[in-house]
């Protein structure tokens, strides 16, 4: 039990494929995938795709929603409790570690479903989340998103972003900039006194991609003792969409040399893309993804970093 994956989208598609069961299915996770990984725990997110809510009550009706993809994803895990359990700090994931479970981290992906209330921040603390992405590919009430337009991507944390910014720190829940404008992350630096994370973001100099993080943005999430995780979204690994291990394997290489070693982590986005190639098809496969990243040049005490040490160190650190 040595991998942590900080995130996958399986409850999104688990509660739009009803019936799914996440100790078996045809999904790229379920438990018995886990199990053949080697997974010491797995960030699930909660996803909310805007696009599925329409008209003037659409943010409440997406907040209900991730509340209901919460609990489905709790029932789905108390069916295998044997094996598997949440984990809502870094002593938990220790204890479900030694006592021979996996462990499941809750996080959500989309912070606009607050909707400016910090009522609902607290609330989603009080069912179990414990990672936050603070925004997704639009703007919300949080701050501004990645973007392609270089004035939308300087824009950075609203109001009430930097109150969530630090009333996330106060709760000790894990800041996640992914899919943030540049002068979002920014502005996460400046505000942020714990730690933070990309949790599914890779090198912007290998695949200009406005998702990718930038050298200099790299350099000052080591500074701040956060971790990217390297995301197997092809189109975020190569431009083209065509991808292979060794591509993953390079990205964590330039994240290395620009970074540091502690700033390394998977973040796979499994059940997050069905676009592009890529040589593996689920997580069951990291198996090829280790080796590809060892022979990169990686020590063992440096990938036992990557596979859980430094996200581990973050999880103690909020």
């Amino acid at each position: 039990m040595r991998f942590i994956d900080m995130h996958c989208d399986t409850f999104w598609l688990m509660m739009r494929k009803k019936g799914v069961s996440l100790q078996k299915n045809d999904l790229c996770i379920d438990i018995e995938k886990m199990q053949k990984a080697g997974s010491m725990a797995q960030f699930f997110a909660s996803f909310i795709h805007m696009s599925q809510f329409e008209g003037v009550d659409a943010l409440e009706e997406a907040y209900r929603h991730a509340l209901a993809m919460i609990a489905h994803g709790k029932a789905e895990l108390a069916k295998s409790s044997d094996e598997i359990a949440i984990a809502h700090n870094f002593d938990e994931l220790i204890a479900n570690r030694d006592k021979g479970k996996m462990s499941v981290v809750l996080t959500l992906e989309e912070g606009g479903i607050l909707n400016g209330k910090m009522a609902y921040l607290e609330e989603l603390y009080r069912q179990g989340i414990r990672l936050i992405t603070l925004t997704w590919n639009h703007e919300n009430c949080i701050g501004f998103p990645n973007s392609r337009d270089p004035e939308l991507m300087k824009c950075g944390l609203k109001p009430f972003g930097v109150e969530v910014v630090g009333r996330m720190n106060a709760l000790g829940m894990i800041i996640d900039v992914s899919h943030l404008s540049d002068g979002g992350f920014w502005d996460v630096v400046n505000y942020s006194s714990k730690p933070f994370v990309a949790s599914h973001s890779n090198a912007r100099t290998l695949c200009n991609h406005p998702r990718n993080l930038t050298d200099e943005m790299i350099k000052a999430l080591a500074e701040k003792g956060g971790v990217t995780g390297v995301n197997f979204y092809p189109y975020f690994l190569r431009e083209n969409g065509r991808a292979t291990v060794t591509d993953i394997a390079d990205h964590f290489w330039h994240i290395y040399q620009v970074g540091g070693e502690d700033v390394l982590a998977f973040g796979t986005d499994f059940d997050g893309f069905d676009e592009g190639e890529l040589d593996i098809s689920d997580i069951g496969e990291m198996n090829l993804v280790y080796d590809a990243v060892q022979k990169r040049g990686f020590s063992e005490r440096q990938m036992d970093k990557i596979l859980n040490g430094n996200i581990l160190r973050v999880m103690q650190e909020q």
